[in-house]
């Protein structure tokens, strides 16, 4: 199963709801000063000057950039809202991956010519990753009879999990960055939703936690990254869209 299709058949509601809230917040937020090239205007990020009527918009991230199980996905959806916001014409270079982790991307950014050149001449730029990171460590976890994640209360590679992931979010944004500047792109990102509330309320996967179930041990290391990829914007100027409060509620 992929992140981005949750048991409950969730997929297209899910995409749906990523585009609208990316959509919802300002294509460029009033303190970064934007100056990105409109129809008729002069300028443009990869352009180097002249007349712009046209940007570039590059995705990036896993299953759910790709719109894996859905009809339409939020990428397109997204390009859609701004096409019609700006008046521009938008051509879009979906790079996402199914199944891909943090560091697959991160190793992309890094090294890969295609992906540092699709970024380096792009107007707008969004990326998600995270949730098979996640989902990976929670797996081992689940098999918990066998100790598989590791340490006393069976949850070392959730830990071990989360630390990579926001290790490997700073570089992603600072190889986005180095790529593209926040002060002339629309570079947007957002945090990591849990489709798997009704499953692991009704699981106790590992007895020797207190009589916490699955939820409540999965939920405080989504909490975790989520906290951290809230952080972003303070740092960096980059606008998150708050996909985890939409999908699941302010209490998880």
């Amino acid at each position: 199963m992929r992140w981005a299709v949750s048991r409950d058949g969730l997929p297209k509601r899910m995409l749906a709801l990523v585009a609208a809230l990316f959509a919802a917040l300002p294509l460029i937020a009033a303190a970064q000063g934007a100056a990105l090239a409109a129809p008729g205007a002069t300028g443009g990020g990869s352009t180097g000057g002249g007349t712009s009527s046209s940007w570039d918009y590059v995705a990036l991230g896993d299953s759910l950039a790709t719109g894996f199980g859905a009809r339409k996905g939020y990428v397109p959806r997204y390009r859609d809202y701004v096409k019609t916001d700006t008046g521009v014409t938008v051509k879009l270079t979906n790079l996402g991956k199914n199944g891909w982790k943090s560091t697959d991307l991160l190793n992309a950014l890094r090294s890969d010519t295609n992906f540092r050149g699709a970024v380096g001449g792009a107007e707008v730029v969004t990326w998600n990753i995270g949730g098979n990171d996640l989902r990976a460590a929670r797996d081992l976890y689940k098999n918990g009879s066998y100790g598989s994640c590791g340490g006393t209360d069976n949850q070392d590679c959730l830990r071990a999990s989360v630390e990579t992931l926001k290790s490997n979010w700073q570089g992603i944004t600072g190889e986005i960055l180095g790529l593209r500047s926040s002060t002339n792109t629309i570079i947007r990102t957002m945090d990591i939703y849990n489709p798997y509330v009704d499953e692991d309320k009704g699981a106790d996967s590992w007895a020797n936690d207190g009589g916490l179930n699955d939820f409540q041990v999965f939920e405080k290391y989504v909490d975790d990254v989520n906290a951290h990829i809230a952080a972003t914007p303070r740092d960096t100027n980059i606008t998150h869209a708050q996909v985890y409060v939409a999908f699941n509620g302010a209490s998880g």
